[in-house]
């Protein structure tokens, strides 16, 4: 895909956002214009950055994975196979731009929570559930009851997990290419096209696993017991210094260039060094095809670098503000102002998970290996309406504070009774799809939303749900897409 293809996908999904945005913020709120001129320019800045980063993942990233997957399942070594995907799972999730926003986001609520260790929690648990989702794989291991042991597990950590805790952040543009890439290497050398999807699925209770695991430690620990949390929205409106309008703009952007650089060199820089020893002791690339690889990895810092800058520097901001306006309002002004809040909930998940780049790779990926029985637009839609309802019904916990186990236990049951009508192809594609779901720009300005909604009326800290929510809801949503095309296909498994 060339680039202006890259920014055509990449605006698509922004500029939705861009007008729910300024529209309230002009005609309902009357967000502050320093905040939605800077919400503006790191919303172009997001597209530019998007577009660069997904170019390298094109180039680079996603060649990489491919060829490693394919080499690695060459090798026909089980312990090389899991022991090179924990790494390249660690590796790859650590460098997500979602991840990093995620962490930035916990920070501001939870002051006692470390960024780098985090990520890196996050990191080791997709990797180990990579690792676990090959071996199931190779095994032949049933992937329903993978799935149903995988999140019983789940439920019976959260039970001493913090309740403001329980979500996580799971894959994204980076992390998809190279987990789809090994899952449908190994199912191809198997010839078991039914296998073929799951292992996005698999990972992504890999990171929720972790993130529960990392707050029950901090409880034990201490460190939560004297920490309050904080909103997120007064960080937004304190944000904007003093001096002239131009000043009070662009100094937001300045003022993240410094820390972003390093931030991204970070992410890129480990898996620039897997490739190097890929490179020397598994794939042994042409000349020509190194070359292509680096570009690949120039653009993918590069463009990681100006979507942080526009996230850090105007587009968060304002979702946080706008949340925060909005959610004050519903709890001031009664019936209307929370349908207000729930319809834009609704509006958003509907626009922004059919433009997530990790949906785009799984749905190409569906209608290639389905043969194009599995259209890519009923896909998209039965998604859509999913990821609507979740962050809808997160737009209402955010100003109730309803506890979170209410809708997630009930969902996951029915997830997991789902499984036993639905096709095994299908319960794949929709684990597969909750894992992706959540991408840049629900780790940005969804997730920011939800923040500034749920300072206005609580604590702050019923938000992180929201990634919990996502996550579900297409388990559901796909699992009745599959029992619909079982039925229309005369029953077929």
């Amino acid at each position: 895909m060339n680039i202006l293809e890259k920014l055509k996908e990449t605006a698509i999904s922004v500029l939705p956002v861009m007008a729910i945005v300024l529209v309230l913020g002009i005609f309902v709120v009357h967000l502050d214009a320093v905040l939605l001129t800077r919400f503006v320019i790191g919303s172009f800045l997001l597209i530019a950055g998007l577009t660069i980063f997904l170019l390298g993942v094109d180039l680079g990233i996603q060649p990489l994975g491919e060829r490693s997957g394919s080499e690695l399942t060459k090798k026909r070594s089980l312990p090389l196979l899991l022991s090179v995907a924990f790494i390249i799972g660690f590796i790859v999730t650590a460098a997500e731009p979602d991840i990093q926003v995620f962490g930035d986001q916990v920070r501001k609520i939870f002051p006692m929570v470390n960024k780098t260790e985090i990520t890196f929690v996050i990191a080791a648990g997709v990797g180990f559930f990579t690792m676990l989702g090959l071996f199931r794989t190779v095994l032949n291991f049933s992937l329903k009851l993978t799935f149903l042991i995988s999140y019983t597990a789940l439920f019976l950590i959260a039970i001493f997990a913090p309740n403001n805790f329980i979500g996580g952040a799971t894959t994204g543009p980076m992390t998809v290419p190279f987990i789809m890439a090994l899952g449908l290497g190994v199912s191809s050398a198997r010839n078991d096209n039914k296998n073929s999807f799951g292992l996005t699925g698999v990972c992504s209770a890999g990171p929720i696993m972790a993130v529960l695991l990392y707050a029950i430690f901090l409880k034990f620990n201490g460190s939560l017991a004297n920490s309050e949390a904080i909103g997120a929205a007064g960080a937004a409106h304190s944000a904007i210094s003093s001096g002239g309008f131009l000043y009070k703009v662009f100094s937001s952007f300045g003022g993240a260039i410094g820390a972003v650089l390093h931030e991204s060199l970070l992410s890129i820089s480990p898996l620039f060094a897997m490739f190097i020893l890929f490179q020397i002791f598994l794939i042994k690339m042409t000349a020509h095809q190194v070359t292509r690889i680096v570009i690949g990895f120039i653009y993918a810092f590069v463009g990681l670098a100006i979507f942080l800058i526009g996230v850090n520097g105007g587009f968060s901001q304002a979702g946080a503000a706008l949340g925060h306006a909005l959610g004050a309002k519903a709890i001031t002004g009664g019936k209307f102002w929370y349908a207000i809040l729930i319809g834009t909930g609704l509006a958003l998940g509907a626009i922004i998970v059919c433009a997530e780049p990790a949906v785009w790779v799984l749905s190409e990926q569906v209608e290639r290996v389905s043969g194009g029985t599995i259209k890519r637009k009923m896909l998209l839609i039965f998604l859509s309406v999913g990821t609507a309802i979740a962050i809808g019904l997160s737009m209402l916990r955010a100003v109730s504070g309803f506890d979170l186990k209410i809708i997630l236990i009930p969902g996951y049951v029915i997830s997991i009774i789902l499984m036993i009508f639905c096709p095994s192809l299908f319960t794949g594609i929709a684990f597969d799809s909750g894992g992706v779901a959540s991408g840049p720009l629900t780790s940005t300005f969804v997730l920011s939303f939800t923040l500034g909604a749920a300072a206005s009326g609580n604590s702050g800290d019923d938000s992180f749900g929201v990634i919990a929510l996502v996550a579900m809801m297409p388990l559901i949503a796909i699992q009745i897409m599959g029992i619909i095309f079982k039925f229309k296909q005369g029953g077929k498994k």
